[in-house]
């Protein structure tokens, strides 16, 4: 069995940094704050499929 995997994309420039395994189990999409190299600083990362 395959482990389904989602991405977490930065709200403010759209690139995808981090990766979690998915769970079937969640009705929301996850959104966290986290680090945007990017960007420089701590912005909303919002779970895409």
């Amino acid at each position: 069995m395959a482990v389904k995997k989602a991405a977490l994309a930065c709200s403010v420039c759209g690139s995808r940094n981090y990766s979690i395994t998915a769970n079937n189990n969640r009705t929301k999409r996850l959104e966290l704050n986290k680090f945007c190299k990017h960007c420089g600083k701590k912005t909303l990362h919002k779970e895409t499929r």
